[in-house]
């Protein structure tokens, strides 16, 4: 073997591992974040868990993505380590499609129809549909799909040509003698766990391998403690994930090289055994690619069917090996755990999460509203310091959200993602605004007492009215987001009542004013609260405004209020008008 044939060798695996980022890359963009929203919502049991592990990772080609995902939802609090643990052995199942797929390149056969089937024969065609479409397509989805054809393309490619540049070594002693090294066992495990370790895919190291096996070299005796070593090697990306994370996504990453290195030794101990009575008479054979497929997994699938049941021991054992400590115990409610930066990379999922954590700030905003109900009748200061606090929370969390989505907005979104981006960013503003405006409404309360002064009744009644209207303003906008924007009818409706109510309010406080019913600084708190609601009904017009949008071009509110049904709009009005009206 020349150097020339190492280069080669180099140059394939360049393409080989080049072709399955870029074929990874499409699947994930072309999901739009839906398989992170799958896993996040469809693991209420194991076995749930464990179908869905190998259904992500037969479509994202990635046990080590798969399992990347999983730590990050366990350290964001959004998947339990029980559920983790199924997801995960559903990786090692899934991971499993990669190895059959590329089998196909050691079809040897002198039927047409056969040799349809070899990926040299169909890949070509593959890739100049795929370049087509990135070329002359201008839909992001259809562009997501010539990148997943472009990258299988070069992905069979790089397989070819290892292939085609180690096959001089099978008429080399010296690789023959080096490969019978790797039939003791634990030299197999090894050398599979280093060689996936360094290039942090299992997949790509088991295609290594069944390039390998084309030379005619390799025999099973060498393969199959290599296959082994492969499954531990992939854990290596998980546990980079899990650095600087929680304790919980630190329990997950272990649980997965624990589940494959009990697998390993329980199955390699079994097997041997079995071997010095039996005498498999295949490990003398020389390997093939359909056979690496196979028994990459045979073992994936008994590992999973043998510790599925002591799924929960892995747990514990998670747990002591990394104990809970004190400060785990204590919460920390002002950071969104969700945001999490593993997320980043899949910006259709990153962008949902996003927009949950928006909604829990827009939920907080309403508790602190609530809290100003009670101010209206029964002013207490512990009340408005509690508001003040909430405010402060509110504020950090516009801070993560903003910082997260602007990291997001470097990782190379399409223009629909972008377009949701600056909706949530504006949305995310308005919301923190709204929050400074019902801070101010129990800043205005707080002023009133102070000065000793106190509304009239008349007044009382009417600030009751407007509140019970700015809430259901709040609770209308907030019900959007669960509905996604359909219609904002309702928030309209509520908006121009407040604002026609403030008016009538204003007009008889300056009414009582003139009539000394009332005082200057009790007016100008008034006008203060009143300001507020108003401003708050214009901030909910916004939110509504921009959730409405969807993936249409920007429109002013203006612009959505003209486009609004009028009959419709009336009815809602008047609906809302005979509810809340003034004494």
């Amino acid at each position: 073997m020349s150097v020339f044939n190492v280069l080669t060798l180099f140059g394939g695996l360049a393409m080989f591992l080049f072709g399955m980022e870029l074929m990874g890359q499409g699947l994930e963009s072309a999901s739009g974040g839906k398989l992170e929203k799958i896993l996040e919502n469809l693991t209420s049991n194991l076995i749930k868990a464990v179908l869905l592990g190998i259904v992500v990772t037969g479509v994202i080609q990635s046990s080590s993505a798969t399992t990347v995902m999983v730590v990050g939802f366990v350290n964001s609090g959004i998947m339990t380590l029980s559920r983790a643990v199924g997801v995960i052995m559903g990786a090692n199942i899934g991971t499993t499609v990669t190895s059959w797929i590329l089998s196909l390149a050691g079809i040897e056969s002198d039927s047409f129809f056969m040799q349809l089937l070899k990926p040299s024969t169909f890949s070509p065609i593959l890739g100049v549909i795929g370049m087509a479409m990135i070329m002359f397509s201008k839909r992001e989805k259809k562009k997501d799909i010539g990148n997943i054809l472009i990258g299988f393309t070069i992905l069979m490619y790089g397989m070819e040509t290892m292939s085609g540049a180690v096959k001089p070594l099978a008429d080399v002693p010296e690789f023959t003698n080096i490969l019978l090294i790797f039939s003791n066992p634990v030299l197999g495990v090894l050398a599979g766990a280093v060689l996936t370790a360094v290039i942090q895919s299992s997949s790509a190291s088991v295609g290594i391998l069944q390039a390998l096996c084309m030379t005619g070299a390799v025999p099973y005796s060498t393969a199959l403690p290599i296959i082994m070593g492969q499954n531990i090697g992939t854990c290596v990306t998980a546990m980079l994930s899990a650095i600087g994370a929680k304790k919980n996504a630190k329990r997950a990453a272990t649980i997965h090289l624990m589940f494959n290195m009990i697998g390993t030794v329980l199955f390699l101990t079994v097997f041997y055994t079995l071997n010095l009575f039996v005498h498999f008479a295949f490990l003398g054979e020389n390997a093939a690619p359909v056979g690496i497929a196979m028994i990459h997994t045979i073992f994936n699938v008994t590992v999973t069917l043998v510790l599925l049941p002591f799924n929960q021991m892995l747990v514990k054992l998670a747990y002591v090996v990394i104990p809970v400590t004190d400060d785990e115990k204590s919460k920390n409610s002002g950071k969104l755990t969700i945001l999490d930066e593993r997320f980043l990379e899949v910006p259709g999922y990153a962008l949902e999460i996003s927009e949950t954590a928006a909604l829990t700030m827009f939920q907080e905003v309403r508790r602190s509203l609530g809290m100003s109900e009670t101010l209206i009748k029964n002013y207490q200061p512990d009340t408005v310091v509690e508001m003040k606090d909430s405010e402060e929370l509110v504020d950090g969390y516009e801070n993560q959200i903003s910082n997260y989505l602007l990291a997001l907005s470097h990782k190379g979104i399409n223009e629909a993602e972008s377009q949701k981006l600056s909706v949530l960013l504006y949305t995310v503003n308005d919301i923190e605004t709204i929050s400074d405006q019902v801070c101010n409404i129990g800043i205005a309360y707080r002023g009133l007492d102070a000065k000793e002064n106190a509304f009239s009744e008349m007044a009382l009644d009417e600030l009751s009215v407007l509140q019970e209207l700015e809430t259901e303003l709040v609770d209308k906008t907030i019900e959007m987001f669960h509905a996604k924007g359909e219609t904002m009818l309702d928030v309209y409706a509520c908006r121009h009542l407040l604002l026609d109510l403030s008016g009538k309010v204003k007009e008889r406080h300056m009414s009582r004013l003139i009539k000394n019913k009332c005082s200057m600084e009790v007016g100008i708190v008034l006008t203060d609260i009143l300001n507020s609601y108003e401003r708050i009904s214009l901030r909910c017009l916004r939110i509504a405004n921009y959730l409405s949008q969807k993936d249409k071009k920007s429109l002013t509110i203006h612009d959505l209020e003209t486009m609004l049904p009028e009959s419709e709009y009336h009815a809602e009005y008047e609906q809302y008008k005979a509810k809340y009206q003034l004494a």
